[in-house]
């Protein structure tokens, strides 16, 4: 039975790393709280659903489509209105994507309801002693993984990912040397909402697809990146298995309606005696 839950905790905790490495890197290098990033979840979602529905499109296949589609929103909503406020205080941001959030939450809502909506793939399932684990949600970690792999493989090797990198670490050393730092904003911006609308894809499979989700995929961001650490891939990976094998654990013994219970005190406990996260570094909060 343990080793089931820690099988099912570890799977959990891949897809929260991949939810909350986006809203982590945004909100490291931009010191901007993404309040859309919810919402950029349930979009990726609904683009995978609606993909399947009416193109025969798998989900998995969805994951470029949603991804592209995501950050040119992103780019264009952090270029066209977050540039003009990002240097105010994080209270005047975080208003602005929250005014943002809500006029999003409602156009999906209006578009096409909160009538959940789910995704049903059946490939079989893994039986190895007590562990049984469907093959898509095996896939789906394994994709979660790679995903946030890849966007930590850009950002120690690509030219845009050193820029992003040294922006995060001084905004006007980095001006100096010649990089336009609204641009790597806007970039930041658009591959958060990459990875956002990529995860949705991917969580369509597990979860349904409904706009009274956002919050939930936005708190579980919140708390992956306190207990992780901020503006780092590994800090959104690591919170996330944290995450994921607490939740699967503290559903088990307490019940699974006190498993988002003790994550959110797990944060608080956190910010008491570690703010900067079990990776993060002074400077970098």
């Amino acid at each position: 039975m343990e080793l089931q839950i820690l099988a099912n905790g570890i799977v959990l905790g891949a897809l929260y790393a991949c939810i909350a490495v986006g809203f982590s890197l945004v909100w490291g290098v931009l010191n901007v709280i993404n309040m859309l990033h919810g919402s950029f979840i349930i979009l990726g979602g609904y683009i995978a659903f609606f993909g399947q529905v009416h193109l025969g499109i798998h989900p998995f296949l969805s994951i470029p489509i949603a991804g592209a589609a995501l950050f040119i929103l992103g780019y264009a909503i952090q270029r066209g209105l977050i540039n003009k406020v990002v240097m105010q205080p994080v209270l005047t941001t975080l208003t602005l994507t929250f005014g943002l959030d809500m006029i999003m939450y409602n156009a999906m809502t209006v578009a096409w309801s909160a009538t959940p909506r789910r995704i049903t793939l059946d490939f079989g399932r893994l039986e190895i002693g007590d562990i049984l684990m469907p093959y898509d949600r095996i896939a789906a970690m394994a994709l979660a993984l790679l995903l946030t792999g890849l966007l930590f493989w850009i950002l120690r090797t690509s030219r845009t990912g050193r820029a992003i990198v040294a922006v995060r670490m001084d905004r006007d050393a980095a001006a100096l040397m010649g990089i336009r730092v609204n641009h790597i904003y806007a970039i930041t911006f658009g591959i958060g909402a990459l990875m956002a609308g990529a995860t949705g894809s991917l969580l369509a499979t597990v979860f349904p697809v409904t706009t009274n989700l956002t919050g939930l995929f936005l708190g579980k961001a919140f708390v992956v990146c306190v207990i992780g650490g901020l503006g780092g891939v590994s800090g959104a990976l690591v919170g996330g298995l944290v995450l994921g094998l607490i939740e699967s654990f503290a559903g088990h013994w307490l019940g699974p309606e006190h498993a988002v219970t003790i994550g959110f005190a797990l944060m608080l406990l956190l910010l008491l005696t570690r703010p900067t996260g079990l990776l993060g570094r002074k400077g970098y909060e």
